[in-house]
């Protein structure tokens, strides 16, 4: 024995690198039966895995160029950092995009900007940005809703996102007047920070299912009553990720904290169907909706990735004829988000957001119902020229995911369907989410938000008006890329938004159904001037 540990203790440090390459080799020859790279090039083949597994990292950092990877380029997700961490989000030396490209956008500016009255509440609160339109008013619900900021947090569940980056986001709507989607997920405690919440019913009626697994409008009841936080519902009848597709939730994901809070059993797969037990014609999805608004007394609304056109027209037909139905509809892109799915599926099924769109506002224009729905658009949307765009078309407000997710931390590893999230943001591992700090990454959120708003208020007074409800197709041109050059969205697209009744910013700030706790505090907001960014 003591020869053993004699022998053992005269070998060099590079004796033992070199003893371990050959076992490694050798285990690659004769026991590897599986990958046949490792087996016809021992030990260098492992350099190959390696390199894959860091490639998206090596990508975003050292090999793409500033305006190349997808989804997000380094300078959009450079601005949306910069702007969480309210630093400057500015750059110099002149554009470095291709502005001669296919649908590439430029947003008209007025010969002389809008100037602000002495009543302006933006002259002490550069942030405030809230909703045109009143959710429910049309249809005269009990609890109707206006939210206060254009930009709100789109629908991710906890367990899909960890619970330190629930709570950071929710935390950090408290802080700028902007609500929160829960996402099909269920209403955790996590989700209850303070922030407005819009209460997301999936195909799997988690949080609102009896023991068979069926929608219990008992329960929601009960759930509306017991958090006055939650502001509206939201029915998802698809998501841009993967519409058309259930999902599973495996029994090794479903803790006993999940299992309250989405009132399913332990121990057992959890299954989303593709479509809703609840109801199966549009009409009686119509009836759905009335039901929920009846019962809670809250503003409803749908959401859905557009593909056919055909029960959008139905629907738009039974809505006009019969003066009942969504309150507002949440239209997402088909290029999908922070849901995980098939490439086939984000890659191909349903429409990018800006071909949805447009073809879902004309429908109920063409009936004249778009004064009446608030349109909400879901789909890289969170910078502010593609913001513009998007409320020249008709959108109302915006919901945002992964610039959400950005500005507490996300890097776009895009690992969030491998559980192994470096940020601790869309994992459910303890050790990755013990590096959020919440109170910090809420505050980030927040001035992502504000700065957007400001930014977006900025460009509004650049073209002339005062709020961005007043944009019109006219207002943004797109380049074809062929003869003609450029076009006007309303000659791209072959309409024109609905005009949004505006009297002015100071009647937003005065109006008795806006959200955000936003009128407790009189109007007064609590806001750094040495912070503020002009």
């Amino acid at each position: 024995m003591d020869k053993i540990v004699d022998f053992l203790g005269d070998i060099t440090w590079w004796q033992w690198i070199l003893f371990i390459i050959l076992l490694i080799i050798v285990r690659d020859v004769f026991f590897n039966k599986k990958h046949i790279i490792t087996h016809n090039f021992p030990f260098v083949g492992h350099f190959r895995y390696i390199l894959e597994s860091i490639g998206p990292e090596l990508r975003q950092y050292i090999v793409a160029n500033n305006r190349e990877e997808l989804p997000f380029n380094r300078v959009e997700r450079s601005w949306v950092y910069a702007s969480a961490k309210n630093q400057n989000n500015y750059e110099g030396f002149g554009t470095d995009q291709n502005i001669y490209e296919t649908n590439y956008i430029f947003i008209k500016n007025a010969i002389s900007p809008y100037r602000m009255k002495a009543d302006n509440p933006n002259i002490s609160d550069p942030y405030f940005l809230p909703c045109a339109k009143v959710m429910g008013l049309h249809h005269k619900r009990r609890k109707p809703f206006r939210p206060a900021s254009v930009i709100n947090i789109s629908a991710m569940s906890f367990g899909s996102l960890s619970a330190r980056a629930v709570e950071s986001l929710n935390s950090g709507a408290a802080k700028c007047y902007a609500y929160h989607n829960t996402g099909e997920g269920g209403l955790s405690p996590y989700h209850k920070q303070g922030g407005d919440i819009v209460y997301q019913i999936g195909t799997g009626y988690f949080g609102v299912r009896d023991e068979e697994g069926n929608f219990s409008i008992d329960a929601l009841v009960k759930l509306v009553e017991e958090n006055p936080c939650i502001k509206a519902i939201e029915i998802k009848l698809s998501q841009g990720a993967k519409p058309g597709k259930g999902g599973v939730l495996p029994a090794s994901k479903i803790t006993p904290e999940i299992s309250k809070i989405r009132r399913v059993p332990l121990g057992k797969d959890v299954i989303s169907p593709p479509y809703h037990r609840a109801f199966s014609t549009n009409q009686e999805m119509i009836d759905f909706v009335e039901k929920i608004a009846n019962a809670t007394g809250l503003p409803v609304g749908i959401k859905a990735a557009i593909g056919k056109l055909d029960d959008w027209r139905i629907i738009a037909r039974l809505m006009k004829e019969q003066g009942k139905g969504p309150d507002f509809i949440s239209i997402d892109g088909g290029e999908g988000g922070t849901g995980a799915a098939p490439p086939s599926f984000a890659d191909h099924v349903a429409m990018p957001w800006m071909y949805g769109f447009r073809n879902i506002y004309k429908i109920f224009k063409d009936v004249n119902l778009s004064d009446q729905i608030v349109f909400v658009g879901s789909g890289k949307l969170g910078f502010p020229s593609k913001a513009a765009m998007a409320f020249a078309m008709g959108a109302d407000i915006l919901n945002v995911a992964r610039e959400a997710m950005m500005s507490i931390g996300c890097i776009q590893a895009q690992s969030c369907h491998n559980n192994t999230c470096p940020t601790g943001i869309a994992t459910q591992n303890k050790w990755l989410q013990s590096g959020i700090n919440v109170a910090n990454k809420a505050e980030r959120l927040s001035y992502y938000f504000k700065n957007f708003c400001k930014e977006f208020i900025e460009i509004t007074h650049a073209c002339g008006y005062e709020h961005p409800c007043q944009f019109t197709m006219d207002d943004v041109d797109m380049n074809l890329s062929d003869q003609d050059f450029t076009k006007s969205l309303a000659d791209s697209f072959e309409y024109h938004k609905t005009k949004v009744p505006f009297e002015s910013m100071k009647a937003l700030m005065e109006c008795p159904f806006l959200g955000g706790n936003y009128r407790e505090l009189n109007g007064q907001t609590t806001i750094d001037k040495q912070k503020i960014r002009y």
